[in-house]
């Protein structure tokens, strides 16, 4: 989708993610993949970012709902990056690659099946669902990592 540069006010490129949302094909997985090496920060900071992203995201699809985005159209995607950020904040800093790859598959599928309360939320309507239905998807790849961490993981491994 070509865009105007007029088109590119503060809240489009926040919605978009500086452009991402409009890499084709599957602009929510490449916003997810953008922002996995922040795991590296530790969870914290990604916890931080994730909030952060998380009320931009509320502020640019209101500000964007006349031209869509209160119906969660594929080019806003900074709501795939807050949710993949609350994932990644169930990973310990340091911890092995491997994690953050389940990190970005578990919420890539919570968020593309849209299963339980992701798909509730994603059938709301409004800017504030547009963005909540991906932070549950963030929050429930975060929680399956936990149980996965407590169920495999000796205590102090990382």
């Amino acid at each position: 989708m070509a865009v105007k540069s007029a088109a590119w006010t503060p809240a489009r490129v926040v919605a978009t993610l500086g452009g991402i949302g409009y890499v084709r094909p599957a602009p929510g997985t490449w916003a997810a993949a953008f922002v996995l090496p922040l795991a590296w920060l530790g969870p914290l900071p990604c916890l931080g970012l994730a909030v952060l992203l998380m009320l931009a995201g509320f502020w640019a699809v209101r500000r964007l709902s006349r031209e869509g985005a209160e119906r969660d159209p594929g080019w806003v995607v900074v709501d795939e990056a807050a949710g993949q950020l609350l994932a990644l904040a169930a990973i310990p800093a340091g911890a092995p690659w491997l994690w953050v790859v389940l990190a970005f598959a578990l919420f890539r599928f919570f968020d593309i099946l849209k299963w339980g309360p992701v798909g509730w939320a994603d059938r709301r309507k409004g800017f504030f669902w547009v963005v909540v239905d991906d932070l549950i998807a963030g929050a429930m790849a975060a929680a399956a990592l936990l149980a996965l961490r407590a169920a495999l993981l000796p205590e102090g491994l990382f």
